[in-house]
C-alpha cells in the first residue's frame, strides 16, 4: 500500500504475530493458578490468599518495573526491549515447569515472569506506530489486546480441564505447568527470530519527533484528557485484574464448580476476543475514538450487574460476556491507542506504560478489598465506581490525530 511517499510493507503482520505470540504467552503464565486456586490451596497447603499472590505478585512487579520498562522500550528500541521480557519468560516459565512441587520456587518463577511482563505489554503502541499508518493502529493494538485476552482464555478454559485426579483424591498439576513451560520457550524464540526493529522507511508522517521518557511523562501528565483517561483505567482494568484473578472464588460463592469458574472467566475473555476485532476495526473507519471509550463504560455495567447479583449459571456466562465485549473489546484496545494519540509526542510505551501501571495498583488494592470485604460485597462497590468511570468519558475530548488521518 502506497501514498505519495509512504510505504507500508507486508511484513508488518509478521512482527505484530511475533508480538502476539509472546504477549498470549505471558498472560498465561501470569494466571496459571487462578482458575484452579482449589486445587493450588490443596496441593501446596496454602491459603487462599497465597494463591491469589500468586498472580497478584504480576501486578505488584509491574508498578515497580513498569517505568524503567517503557524506558528501556524506549532507549533500546523494541527489538531489545522486547526482547529482553521474551528471554526472561522462556527462562522463568521452565523453571516453573522443572520444579512444580514446591510454593517458594513458584513465587520466585512468578516473580521472574512478573519482571518480563511489562517489556512485552508496554511495547503494544509502539510496534503499532513503528509498523502500522494511523488508519490501522487501533486495529494494530487492538490485535495486540485479544492476544492478551487469548492467553487468559487458554489459561481460563483449559487449565481446569488439565487437572489429573488419583484414585486417593489428590490433584497433579505438574504436567501443566511443564505444558505452558514448553509453550512459552516456543513462543520467546518466536518472537526473537522474527521481531524486526522497524521498516525500512516509516508508516506515516509523524510532524513531531518523539520526546525522551522523562519529558514525556511531563507532557502526558499535563493533558486535560489524561487525567480523565487515567482515573478509567484505573477503575476499568483494576476491575477487570481483580475479578480475573478471583474468579474461583467468586464462583465459588455462587455456588459454581471449579469448571464452570474457568468457563465464567473464559465467557469475559472470549467476548473480549470478539469484541478487540469489531470495535477497534470500527474506531478506525469511523475515525472515532470517544464513542467507543464511551461505550465501553455503559456497555460492560449491565454485565457487571449481572455478575453480582445472579447466582444461575446461564446468566453469568451472560453477564460475563457483555463486561468483556464492551471492557476489553473497546475500553482497553481503543484507550491505549487514543492515549497515544492524545500524547504525543510523547512516547507511546510511556503513555501505554503508566495506564498499565495505574491498572496495577488498582487491582492490587480491589484484590486486596475483595478479600476483606468478601466476593460480592467487593463487586457491589465495582458498580459504583462503573457509574463514575460513564460520567468521565462523557467529558473526553476526540483525538485530532484520528480526526486528521
Amino acid at each position: 500500500m502506497e501514498t505519495e511517499n509512504i510505504k507500508v510493507y507486508g511484513y508488518r503482520w509478521v512482527v505484530l504475530f511475533a508480538y502476539a505470540v509472546i504477549t498470549v504467552v505471558i498472560e498465561i503464565q501470569w494466571l496459571t493458578f487462578a482458575p484452579i486456586a482449589r486445587e493450588a490451596r490443596n496441593i501446596y497447603q496454602a491459603t487462599s490468599f497465597q494463591i491469589d499472590t500468586l498472580s497478584m505478585i504480576f501486578m505488584v512487579v509491574f508498578i515497580v518495573v513498569c517505568i524503567p520498562a517503557s524506558y528501556a522500550i524506549d532507549t533500546w528500541g523494541i527489538k531489545k526491549g522486547v526482547g529482553a521480557g521474551a528471554v526472561l519468560t522462556g527462562f522463568f516459565a521452565m523453571v516453573k515447569g522443572f520444579y512444580p512441587d514446591h510454593y517458594s520456587t513458584m513465587v520466585i518463577a512468578q516473580t521472574g515472569l512478573a519482571v518480563a511482563q511489562p517489556f512485552i505489554l508496554n511495547a503494544a503502541t509502539k510496534v503499532a506506530r513503528q509498523w502500522f499508518p494511523i488508519t490501522e493502529r487501533a486495529i494494530a493494538v487492538g490485535i495486540a489486546t485479544l492476544a492478551q485476552f487469548l492467553g487468559i482464555i487458554i489459561v481460563m478454559v483449559a487449565t481446569p480441564l488439565m487437572v489429573v485426579k488419583s484414585s486417593d483424591g489428590s490433584s497433579d498439576i505438574s504436567h501443566i505447568l511443564m505444558t505452558y513451560g514448553i509453550v512459552s520457550l516456543a513462543g520467546s524464540l518466536i518472537l526473537l527470530c522474527l521481531l524486526k526493529e522497524k521498516p525500512p522507511t516509516p508508516p506515516g508522517v509523524e510532524t513531531e519527533e518523539p520526546l525522551t521518557v522523562f519529558k514525556g511523562m511531563g507532557h502526558i501528565f499535563r493533558q486535560r484528557d489524561m487525567r480523565l483517561i487515567f482515573p478509567l483505567f484505573f477503575i476499568g482494568l483494576g476491575m477487570f485484574n481483580a475479578i480475573s484473578t478471583c474468579i474461583d472464588q467468586i464462583c465459588q460463592t455462587k455456588g459454581l464448580s471449579m469448571d464452570q469458574s474457568g468457563l465464567v472467566g473464559g465467557m469475559m475473555l472470549i467476548a473480549g476476543l470478539v469484541g478487540a476485532v469489531i470495535l477497534p476495526l470500527l474506531s478506525d473507519m469511523l475515525k472515532k475514538r470517544k464513542l467507543f471509550i464511551v461505550m465501553a463504560m455503559v456497555g460492560m455495567t449491565p454485565g457487571l450487574m449481572g455478575l453480582t447479583f445472579s447466582n444461575n449459571y446461564t446468566v453469568l456466562l451472560v453477564s460475563s460476556f457483555i463486561m468483556g465485549f464492551f471492557l476489553l473489546g473497546a475500553g482497553a484496545p481503543v484507550g491505549f491507542q487514543y492515549s497515544a494519540e492524545v500524547t504525543m509526542p510523547a512516547p507511546e510505551s510511556t503513555s501505554q506504560g503508566l495506564i498499565l501501571f495505574i491498572g496495577q495498583v488498582s487491582g492490587v488494592l480491589f484484590i486486596l478489598g475483595m478479600n476483606v470485604l468478601g466476593m460480592v460485597q467487593g463487586l457491589m462497590v465495582f458498580i459504583g465506581l462503573a457509574f463514575v468511570t460513564i460520567v468521565l468519558s462523557l467529558f473526553l475530548h476526540e483525538s485530532e490525530m484520528v480526526r486528521a488521518g
